[in-house]
């Protein structure tokens, strides 16, 4: 919900825009499904045709919004969704580049540590705070001497965070990292779908996010053997 709003703000009637927001498909054509007796179905049908048009599919619409098991059945579905809706309808994210901040990240981190404290137990998956990958940016290996079209490479990188530092430290210190190329692998499905999402949260449009467990299937093969990065 946070994407479809974020993208609508920031690209919907812009043909030059890194992401295309075709007729039917904004944040504001679920406000106007407020109330809808088929709401569910309708954002889902939104979504889908976002994603279809943005090569995003399996990405932003794995969330199901009809599913009455989690968000309840007739009007109490319809009255939820609506109000959900509403909540963001109330967010200008136009002029909003992220600025440096982990969005999906730390959001993501506080659903973990949340859920991980209700259950009392741990859910096996460990969010990297921002503190961490910031430090891990700095003593990485950047340097004056460091190529503007390096590789940097993340192989388990959860919701990029990491990455994202890489490209803020980067920018912060030598003004573009335009030219950097960034690559990573990820286990989890839901995980790896934040990551793709977080990344074009911070415009980075054209990392290599592959899915799979790296140890078993590490996936970024060159010339048949193991493709080696810069950083």
């Amino acid at each position: 919900m946070l994407f479809m709003k974020y993208v609508s703000d920031k690209y919907k009637g812009n043909p030059h825009g890194m992401i295309i927001v075709p007729k039917g498909a904004s944040f504001e054509d679920m406000v106007s499904l407020k109330g809808d007796k088929e709401i569910g179905d309708k954002v889902n049908k939104i979504i889908g045709k976002l994603a279809e048009e943005n090569d995003l599919k399996g990405v932003i619409d794995v969330a199901d919004f009809n599913d009455e098991d989690r968000l309840g059945k007739g009007k109490e579905l319809q009255d939820r969704l609506s109000k959900l809706i509403g909540i963001f309808q109330g967010l200008d994210l136009t002029n909003n580049r992220a600025d440096g901040d982990d969005l999906l990240g730390d959001a993501y981190e506080y659903l973990m540590r949340h859920f991980a404290t209700e259950s009392g137990k741990s859910k096996g998956q460990f969010y990297t705070p921002s503190e961490v990958s910031r430090i891990l940016a700095k003593v990485i290996g950047i340097n004056d001497d460091t190529s503007q079209d390096a590789t940097v490479y993340d192989p388990t990188c959860g919701s990029g965070g990491m990455l994202i530092e890489n490209k803020n430290y980067v920018e912060a210190r030598y003004g573009d990292a335009s030219r950097l190329s960034f690559h990573s692998q990820e286990l989890s499905g839901t995980t790896w779908s934040l990551c793709k999402m977080n990344m074009l949260f911070h415009d980075i449009f054209d990392a290599e996010i592959l899915q799979g467990d790296t140890i078993t299937n590490p996936l970024h093969i060159e010339n048949g053997e193991l493709k080696r990065f810069d950083i």
